[in-house]
């Protein structure tokens, strides 16, 4: 039997895919912020799939950040709650490979599924951007986005403690994945193709 911690605060998504990596730089953003309280977890799950059916059967609660094609206008927010999020589903509503829908829907059948889970999900504008960072309205979004996560977590009764501005907290990731860093060291669009090699996609014009 696995010993539960009473919320996990996850947020999955690949940071080199543009709006694709809205999900780790939110829940970056929410360490950033806010101390979780006693019982509560926060873990970037980037890309790990099925990876993470651990951290998910060991949380009574989930509260998760991802990008998620709504067909809406870009930098939409939209907020799912328990069976609005899908386990089972013929098309993922998440541009990961291996869906979070397809994690849940493996800790159902294994009888360990989340009892509350809470999506927070933003309609991305760019995601074949290869090396790219989040587009201006998606990054826009993040603040309001950590601050519903803060008001999700105190309705379930475990209200976040915003940390002192004035001390210092280790960062969710190294510094090198740092969205600041990430974004001043990557080369420009110009300087190196982020949407395919380019050499190859000369050819198929030819």
């Amino acid at each position: 039997m696995v010993d539960r911690c009473e919320a996990l605060v996850l947020g999955i998504g690949n940071v080199l895919w543009a709006d694709e990596g809205f999900g780790v730089r939110a829940v970056e953003a929410w360490h950033a912020k806010y101390a979780p309280p006693e019982g509560v977890s926060v873990l970037d799950g980037g890309t790990q799939g099925l990876y993470l059916y651990g951290a998910i059967a060991a949380a009574r609660r989930v509260l998760l950040f991802d990008a998620i094609d709504f067909g809406l206008a870009p930098g939409t927010l939209r907020i799912l709650r328990d069976r609005e999020v899908p386990a089972w589903r013929p098309q993922k509503i998440s541009p990961h490979q291996t869906g979070f829908n397809d994690v849940l829907a493996l800790a159902q059948l294994r009888g360990a599924a989340p009892e509350a889970i809470t999506l927070i999900g933003v309609q991305p504008e760019e995601l074949s951007d290869l090396g790219g960072s989040l587009r201006d309205s998606v990054k826009a979004r993040i603040p309001e986005a950590v601050e519903l996560a803060a008001c999700e977590l105190a309705a379930w009764g475990f209200p976040p403690r915003p940390r002192d501005s004035r001390t210092g907290v280790a960062p969710l990731n190294a510094n090198a994945l740092a969205i600041d860093v990430y974004e001043n060291g990557r080369p420009s669009s110009e300087e190196a193709c982020r949407i395919g090699d380019a050499r190859v996609l000369a050819r198929s014009r030819m």
